[in-house]
């Protein structure tokens, strides 16, 4: 019975492989043991996930990426629109 389960599990697996690879994306990344469990019981205390702190950690950095480009910071601010002339490039994509 468990070999038709693994078996069947792996043809799932197999057929919706190119979906899950459009779809998300997994950083192979590592970090020191004691700042990854430090980091785990945060998340586990506090109720958060691991993407919830990619998310929050990728925000905090773009607002301060914005504080040192004049042109990001003015697109945050909604000021692109007063400042119509200027190029803003570096939209932040959707998130």
């Amino acid at each position: 019975m468990k070999k038709k389960v693994i078996s069947k599990d792996k043809r799932y697996e197999d057929k919706h492989k190119e979906q899950r690879k459009a779809k998300c994306m997994v950083w192979g990344t590592s970090v020191e043991r004691t700042l990854g469990e430090e980091i785990n019981r945060f998340l586990k205390k506090y109720g958060y996930t691991k993407v919830q702190l990619i998310q929050a950690g990728y925000d905090a950095l773009f607002e301060d990426a914005a504080c040192k480009d004049v042109k990001l910071g003015k697109m945050l601010d909604g000021y692109d629109d007063f400042f119509g002339f200027e190029d803003v490039g570096n939209k932040k994509p959707n998130t």
